[in-house]
């Protein structure tokens, strides 16, 4: 397992999340926790250019 985390290490962890966000948002921070990982490995393993909006606001100048 990554990090070393055993059974007993995971079911604390589990149980600080349960109390900090509740029973009843628990299931829209996973699901939100899932696609921000699915989202990650997605752009990890695509072959193509960064991109574009980091390098747009640094190529404009500024005018007030």
């Amino acid at each position: 397992m990554p990090f070393n985390l055993g059974g007993p290490e995971l079911v604390f962890v589990l149980v600080i999340v349960l109390i900090v966000f509740g029973a009843g948002k628990l299931p829209d921070v996973l699901g939100q926790l899932g696609k921000g990982v699915k989202t990650f490995r997605e752009e990890a393993n695509s072959p193509e250019k960064p991109a574009a909006a980091s390098t747009a606001t640094a190529d404009k100048p500024k005018t007030n």
